[in-house]
This record gives structure tokens, sequence and C-alpha cells, in this order.
């Protein structure tokens, strides 16, 4: 059981007060995200049909939940992975212009995650994309944005901070841009994972550029699907990719914490290099390839935020179950429990 407990841990707020403290987090950060790039919130499916492409693959190996349906004549539907490829279908059927996008609530079931403090097999995240111009599918825009939304966040913990007085701002004012080759260099005895926790607690806040895309050693940093973000396109710092993770330092759990990947999305180009880098250029053919390939989809920015996670970080939270009701193992429940971990 992968489960780590903190020394000596304590919830700041009972879960009366964690309640009302989750709505206020989420309502605060959502309008302030919306403001900062001009987001309209838009309802979004839980499910789409198996076949047409618009699923997220995730790292290609996460089995999304499928059922047929009665009245489509047994036609299978999937429980969403995330809206990454929706999104862009909705952004050209809504005619939204470039400089204005969408956000929604996204709700998720992912059977083959491995439960700990920080994963679950619900998974709750602000969806949002933006409709960009091809001048600005570049690093220098990429960073513009993740400040943006980087800004919401340290407004939203200092309004938790204000509102609860035994909980002091810890997230610095800027965040730090790295590249995974950066991360590499400086960390070359290091794996992924131990990097991102070395540069996490050095800087407070960082922002993983180039993850998917392959490094010097022939390895990734991690995981992502050939088809929505950029992770090929080079760039005028001498590197490769226009997507990355916002990721802070988490002092509960004495960890790096990711609680946002985005980035800029494929262009016709970049989707083409990358499905053929991935051995799956067999894609293209499916509904939502063929539809990006034709034109018919705008040029986006976009990612998730996780709401769950949001509320653990702003909170103080050891355990995701403290802010979301989901299913845990027994053995997980009994340890929490005895160790002041409310699970809900």
């Amino acid at each position: 059981m992968n489960l780590f407990i903190p020394k000596n841990y304590k919830s700041v707020l009972d879960v009366n007060q964690t309640e009302q403290a989750i709505k206020q987090i989420k309502d605060f950060f959502q309008m302030n995200l919306a403001s900062e790039l001009r987001l309209r919130r838009v309802t979004a499916p839980l499910f789409v049909k198996q076949g047409t492409g618009i699923n997220d693959d995730l790292n290609g190996i996460e089995r999304p939940v499928s059922f047929p349906m009665k009245d489509l004549n047994e036609t299978v539907a999937e429980i969403v992975q995330s809206l990454a490829k929706w999104k862009r279908l909705a952004l050209a059927d809504l005619e939204i212009k470039p400089g204005f996008g969408i956000y929604t609530d996204m709700n998720a079931i992912r059977p083959d995650e491995e439960l700990t403090n920080i994963h679950s097999l619900y998974v709750d995240q602000w969806d949002w994309e933006r409709v960009i111009t091809s001048e600005e599918r570049n690093l220098d825009f990429l960073k513009f944005v993740v400040r943006r939304i980087y800004s919401a966040l340290v407004r939203t913990e200092f309004l938790v901070s204000e509102n609860y007085l035994d909980i002091q701002p810890e997230l610095p004012e800027e965040i730090t841009f790295l590249h995974t080759e950066d991360l590499a260099k400086e960390y070359p005895d290091l794996t992924p994972f131990e990097r991102e926790n070395e540069a996490a607690k050095k800087h407070g806040a960082i922002f993983v550029t180039g993850i998917g895309g392959e490094l010097p050693d022939g390895k990734i940093h991690d995981g992502r699907a050939p088809d929505y973000d950029d992770w090929i396109t080079a760039t005028t710092e001498g590197h490769r990719g226009l997507n990355g993770d916002i990721v802070i330092w988490n002092n509960v759990l004495n960890r790096s914490f990711e609680i946002s990947s985005m980035g800029i999305r494929v262009d016709k180009k970049s989707l083409m290099q990358q499905l053929k880098y991935r051995g799956l250029e067999e894609r293209k053919e499916l509904m939502w390839h063929r539809k990006l390939l034709n034109d018919e989809l705008p040029l986006t920015i976009g990612g998730g935020i996780g709401q769950s996670r949001l509320c653990m970080y702003f909170l103080r939270k050891a355990h995701i179950g403290e802010i979301q009701s989901s299913i845990w193992p027994e053995e997980m429940i009994e340890k929490c429990k005895v160790n002041g971990i409310h699970l809900l």
C-alpha cells in the first residue's frame, strides 16, 4: 500500500470547516481563472462514443471505463479520461474567437490508477481551452499563460489564509520555468520524479516544459499522448516542447505536487510528427484527427487543473480523500483513521 503518513499530522480544519472551505476555494479560483484567461463556462460530457478519437488516451495504457448503450444499437460509450480533445470540438462549434476560451468541470473515472495520498479512482478537474493564433504558438506565449494561472493560485492561497488564520501562504510570488533537459543535466543520477522533487523544493513552484519528448539519453521525463499537447516543436531556447506541468512543493507530504498539466495543442504538422514518432499513424483516420487535419478545429492552448488536489494543497491536507468522496482499500482507511486522517 502506497500511503504516506506525515509525522504528528493533525488537520487544520474539521470536517464541517473543510466542506465550507472547499466550496470557497472552488468558487473563488474558477472565477479568477476565467477572468485571467477570458474563459466562458460550458457544460461538458461525462462520456463519449468509443472509436471517435475524442477521448484522451493519457499515457496510452490506461483503460477507460466503457459500457454499451441499449438504445444506440449497443454502441459502446467511454467515460472521459479528460476533455483535452473534446474542448477543441466545442470551441469550433461555439465559434470562439482567438483570445477567448472555455472551461468546464471534468469528472472522470480512472480504474487503473494506483491509489495513494494524491491519486484516486475519481478525478475532478477544471478543464480549460483557449483559442490562439498561429503567431502565439511559441514558448513565450505558453509562459505568459502559465503566469496568469499561477497568479490565480497565489491569490486563492491568500484568500484561504485570510479566512483560516492557521494556514499561512507558502507559494512564492513567481513561478520558475525549467525544461526536462535542464533537470536531467542538473540531476543526472536522479529519476524524473526525484528531479522534480529537488527542483520544487528549491524553487517552491516550477513549470516543467517539454514533457513527452525524448531526452538526450533516449528516455522521456513522463508520458504524454501524441495527439493533444505539442511536445515535439523546437523552441527558441534550443529545446523541444510547448507543454508542461505546474508543480509546487507540498510541505505536508514533503514532496513535489503536480496540480496542472497543460500546453499548446498540436497543429497538423506536430500531430503527424508525434503520431509517427509513437507508431500510431493509423489514428489520423479517426474522426477527431481528420477534423484537425482538414482545418476544421482552431489552434488552441489548454489544460486541466485538479480541483481536489488544489483544495488539498490550500487546506494542508495529507490525503486527497479528505477532500473528495471515493473508494479506498480497507487497510488504507484504517491506517488513515488511526493517524487522524478523516477520509470522506
